[in-house]
């Protein structure tokens, strides 16, 4: 890719040190956080339906797609889906929708091509919109892209202790492994080459069936899921992503019966925020707007 960030190993084990800001993500604030005089605020949409699982546990596609639509409408203050999907994309944008294939818990192919539909619904030309995960550098759609839209569910993760939205971007560079260092400090930095960089107008953390526990790479138990039902809807990815922390925590703990980190601690979330400015990761700043099912919420 050939862009580096200015930032070392040093600085990363000080951010690692001096920024995380709540326990399951590390500890402290760094010192653009304490200075800032206006602090930033972000918003995210976490809406939940507890019909959305079938009896065999497989997303419903209708009601999936509604909450989509009701996430969206929330988020943006819109009048309807249609207006608030015409307020992210433009009818000359060029569309791609970064998936995740993950075998065990893949993005539901029902929630791609609803977002594929509200796209060409706000105008945009067939030709113009594709939906790919491990092929994203050499599909001429994303290498056209002038809008992503990021969708992939929540997971515990080996090396970045949870897969999250700003992981999903992970693709978008030849060698993913070259970002394994630091559990995945530098994930953040994906987010401003010139691939990808402003071109993301919302964040789809899917949170119907998360993944909160696992042992060794591309680990997977049914046992370590549970039917959360939901989905965390955001312009801004780290935001969202803390917020699905802060529920994978919490069921963690509910789970095991006493406080129990993930391991390792995905501090890329805070890094992306304190390092890279993607967003706010700091859950006093956030602004969780609730939707729909309230039993076992988490946050």
């Amino acid at each position: 890719m050939g862009h580096r960030s200015d930032l070392n190993r040093r600085d990363f084990i000080g951010a690692g040190v001096a920024v995380a800001t709540t326990a399951f993500l590390g500890a402290g604030r760094s010192a653009a956080q304490e200075t800032r005089t206006t602090p930033r605020r972000s918003r995210v949409v976490l809406i939940r339906r507890q019909d959305v699982l079938t009896e065999g546990g497989q997303p419903d596609p209708g009601v999936l797609a509604a909450m989509l639509d009701d996430a969206v409408v929330a988020l943006l203050g819109a009048g309807s889906a249609a207006e608030g999907w015409r307020q992210l994309i433009r009818a000359d944008d060029v569309v791609g929708v970064k998936s995740n294939v993950w075998k065990y818990l893949p993005t539901p192919p029902a929630l791609e091509e609803a977002i594929r539909e509200r796209v060409l619904a706000a105008g945009v030309k067939p030709v113009d919109v594709a939906v790919d995960d491990r092929g994203v550098l050499d599909n001429p759609v994303f290498q056209r892209a002038t809008a992503l839209v990021n969708v992939r569910p929540m997971r515990s993760h080996h090396w970045s202790g949870l897969g999250t939205c700003i992981k999903n971007y992970v693709m978008f560079v030849r060698r993913p492994q070259d970002y394994h260092g630091e559990a995945c400090a530098r994930l953040g930095e994906i987010w401003t080459y010139p691939v990808v960089a402003g071109k993301t107008r919302l964040n789809v953390l899917v949170m119907l069936t998360p993944q909160f526990h696992g042992a060794g790479p591309h680990s997977f138990s049914p046992a370590y899921t549970w039917p959360y039902r939901g989905l965390i809807v955001g312009v801004d990815p780290v935001a969202v992503d803390a917020t699905g922390a802060r529920i994978i925590q919490a069921h963690r703990n509910l789970h095991f019966g006493e406080e129990r980190p993930l391991e390792p601690r995905p501090h890329h979330i805070v890094v992306a925020d304190t390092a890279y400015g993607l967003g706010v990761s700091d859950p006093a700043r956030i602004d969780v707007e609730r939707l729909g099912w309230e039993e076992g919420a988490l946050v």
